[in-house]
């Protein structure tokens, strides 16, 4: 019996794959949910783990991830463990260790002005507020505004309640918008923009584009396919299946879709948010990181935001927002936020 594995079976010769040579293929694709979930308990077997450890919780936060980057993130949470002086790995060291795979270290001595670290809070904000405000979004677990080494000045984490295989059209354009939520933030309150935004604008074009080109999203081509995908386990590339002008008629439509969503994202921002419906309780307390929370049923907290039936702009919630943040992050720790 003879085994071979490759990333680029497209290539492979047709007489090698005739019966009676390599004629059975196994498929390895990334895991999902419960299988996320079995190979972190796999690896954690050698790793002394709290008892309060939710491989579950981890295994949602980690969509996309392979077996290699799950093992790593059970060896991070462990050294992170042994840094802190601790025997055992927490809850906290798996979570902080998601963020280290996907975000690189923290950064916390990085030098960055009061007026960018205000930029970025905003910014951070702006895209919570606007998934808050959207139907279909998936619930905001957290907000930091920490640099990593990734180069990242801060990001803010979405993480589904369960596994998702499929993503409507408008389940598409809320996230467009989301992701254009800081953006319009920067520009409503400062009435200026900055670089910060160019991730953001490159997975809001390629998601924009994949709908027009590849999920026939698009009232104006329909069910056809105008690109191509190569290499798929090797990132995906993809090339245009159309003529010039079609190809023209393709990026008209993007950008429309994006600045459709730009301007609902703004709208977002400007006019009352009913979807928080629930009164949104800010625990500013020192710990590490100097962390403000939010919480379902908090502990005593300093200050009580109401935003049940308010009516009151997102703009007064951003503005109450920052002025608990304490110069490092804010972590939305429970779902009563959104929704």
């Amino acid at each position: 019996m003879i085994l071979a594995a490759t990333n680029r079976p497209e290539t492979l010769d047709k007489a090698l794959l005739r019966p009676g040579r390599f004629d059975r293929r196994i498929p390895v694709e990334l895991p999902d949910l419960k299988g996320r979930e079995a190979i972190l308990r796999v690896h954690g077997k050698d790793v002394k783990m709290d008892e309060s450890v939710d491989f579950n919780a981890i295994a949602r936060a980690t969509v996309g991830a392979s077996g290699a980057e799950l093992a790593n993130i059970i060896n991070e949470g462990a050294l992170r463990a042994v840094r802190m002086g601790r025997r055992v790995v927490s809850q906290a060291d798996l979570e902080e260790s998601v963020e280290t795979v996907i975000a690189g270290y923290q950064k916390k001595n990085a030098s960055v002005s009061e007026n960018e670290r205000r930029i970025v809070a905003y910014h951070e904000i702006g895209h919570a507020l606007v998934a808050a405000c959207q139907s279909n979004s998936a619930p905001v677990h957290k907000i930091t505004i920490i640099p990593r080494t990734s180069g990242a000045l801060g990001y803010t984490m979405q993480v589904e309640d369960g596994e998702r295989l499929l993503m409507s059209k408008e389940e598409a354009l809320n996230k467009i918008a989301t992701l254009t939520g800081g953006r319009a933030a920067e520009e409503f309150m400062f009435h200026s923009i900055t670089t910060g935004a160019s991730n953001d604008i490159e997975q809001a074009t390629k998601l924009a584009r994949a709908m027009v080109t590849r999920y026939g999203m698009s009232d104006q081509f329909g069910m056809v396919a105008l690109e191509t995908v190569t290499n798929q386990y090797l990132g995906g590339d993809t090339s245009l299946a159309c003529s010039p002008e079609t190809a023209k008629a393709i990026d008209d439509e993007v950008i429309a879709t994006v600045k459709a969503q730009y301007g609902e994202g703004n709208g977002n921002l400007k006019r009352p948010c009913s979807k928080i419906k629930r009164t949104c309780r800010i625990s500013s307390r020192e710990g590490d990181n100097h962390r403000g929370r939010i919480y379902g049923d908090p502990e005593p907290v300093k200050a009580v935001y109401q935003c049940e039936k308010t009516q009151r702009p997102c703009k007064v919630a951003a503005l109450s927002l920052f002025s608990f943040w304490e110069k490092n992050q804010l972590l939305f720790m429970g779902r009563n936020f959104l929704n």
